[in-house]
């Protein structure tokens, strides 16, 4: 066996034993390393952390560490707050806010999973209030995370524009944005189409009522949810309260926890994030050592909102992304990945090559990380990219997408997120439903993708 069928075993036993078991990616493929790169590459320990990814590492601990402090002085839930009482009680608008809520979390720096984790039990609440498809509003969710997930300082972007500046590759941050959340939007409005969106359209919260008595006859039964339930099953006002709340319609954000008001700490975070992003976009500063020097202000600022903080950030993805970085840094140093791009150089058809790495991507990023997935698939694509046969920007805009709207597989961290959060008597209706677009997304996202960013050779 050569070296180089070694090198991509390895890799494929350790998204296979981290799928079907509880053993950490990024600690197998660190293991990996070690242990492949000592007893066959020749490689020495020197060599091996020689690839870990030290600017990764900084970028992934900054802006999980910032958002962290985020979360404990309360300007994420404020932030949940304001964007839903801009909704005005129209319950077809609240999976639209809560895709945007979504998007600005993971676009300012929150991995994925957490933004899911603290916007699904939110929509949840409102699918069972307001009888919206648990589906549709899960599926927003997920999709918003996505379109947020690849802004120039987010971790899916800071992962993918880190490997393609790494490896030479032409890229073009604010286009991969753009089109991410561009086609995430699309797929919404397919998702709002095809689960009950239509008939949340002229409801108003005002209109329901949220006591646990039956609404009248026509007052908005649209049949939006799975199944028929009474209105308010949630509510812990007594039978006749229904009256008093539709005679006095409260905002939407009133129905899941108090008021917030915009203090001091959390305008000061506010700015410290639109600094982040400003500092990023406009003055080129590198990501990571501006979201710590805004963490470590807001923490001298208010020490009470960095208690804890660190234990918030996200170590797993951390150690994850890292893991397979380095993992792939070894397939780099032994000509693995050299020796990848000319076989599928090889096909012969550059733009059926193309196809195939999306179509891969998009398969093993359903059941393994998405993060795990950019980091490996991108450089195994860079000498077939550098060939010139196939833009890179599209490609890299086409791998990105196809791999990422898969998440909402069950089977997936966010996918399973949202069934968690589903009433108990919907989640197995929920589970079967996003199992079924998980992986139809699986077979439609590459083909889409390709058409439209790698066949036209436009980018």
């Amino acid at each position: 066996m050569s070296d180089h069928v070694l090198a991509i075993a390895a890799l494929a036993v350790v998204f296979t034993v981290a799928t079907v078991t509880s053993v950490h990616m990024g600690a197998l493929a660190i293991v990996a390393a070690f242990v492949t790169g000592s007893l066959f590459f020749g490689q020495s320990a020197d060599d091996l952390f020689g690839g870990f990814p030290g600017d990764l590492f900084v970028v992934l601990v900054g802006v999980t560490f910032l958002f962290a402090i985020a979360r404990n002085n309360g300007t994420v839930d404020w932030l949940v707050q304001a964007s839903t009482r801009a909704v005005r009680g129209r319950i077809a608008l609240i999976p639209w806010v809560l895709f945007l809520v979504t998007a600005t979390l993971t676009a300012v720096g929150a991995v994925v999973p957490a933004a899911v984790a603290i916007v699904a039990p939110i929509g949840a609440g409102f699918a069972t209030r307001y009888r919206i498809n648990p589906v549709l509003m899960g599926l927003f969710i997920i999709n918003g995370a996505s379109a947020g997930g690849f802004s120039p300082i987010s971790v899916f972007g800071s992962i993918t524009n880190g490997v393609v500046s790494r490896n030479g590759i032409p890229g073009n941050p604010a286009l991969l944005f753009a089109a991410s959340f561009v086609f995430n939007v699309l797929l919404c409005l397919v998702v709002f189409a095809l689960f009950g969106g239509r008939g949340l359209l002229g409801r108003r919260v005002g209109e329901e009522g949220t006591a646990a008595v039956p609404p009248p006859a026509g007052s908005g039964g649209t049949g939006s949810a799975p199944a028929p339930r009474s209105p308010g099953a949630s509510a812990a006002g007594a039978p006749g309260a229904g009256g008093a709340v539709a005679l006095a319609p409260a905002p939407v954000v009133s129905t899941v926890e108090p008021e917030l008001r915009l203090d001091r700490i959390r305008a000061l975070t506010l700015l410290g994030l639109l600094s982040l992003v400003l500092g990023a976009l406009v003055f080129d500063l590198h990501v990571g050592l501006l979201a710590l020097t805004v963490t470590v202000v807001l923490s001298l600022v208010s020490p009470e909102s960095s208690k804890g903080a660190v234990d918030r950030c996200a170590w797993s993805t951390v150690l994850l992304v890292c893991g397979i970085v380095t993992f792939v840094a070894m397939m780099e140093r032994i000509g693995t990945i050299s020796y990848l791009g000319t076989e599928v150089a090889g096909i012969g058809t550059p733009l059926l090559g193309a196809l195939l790495i999306c179509a891969i991507g998009a398969v093993v990023s359903a059941f393994a990380s998405t993060t795990g997935i950019l980091g490996a698939l991108i450089p195994l694509a860079v000498p077939f990219l550098l060939a010139g046969e196939v833009g890179a920007v599209g490609l890299v805009i086409a791998l990105a997408i196809s791999s990422s709207v898969v998440d909402s597989s069950p089977v997936s961290t966010s996918g399973a997120l949202v069934t968690a959060s589903a009433p108990e008597g919907e989640r197995e209706t929920v589970f079967r439903r996003l199992m079924v677009w998980g992986f139809s997304m699986a077979v439609v996202a590459p083909p889409v993708t390709w058409l439209l960013f790698v066949a036209p050779g436009w980018l």
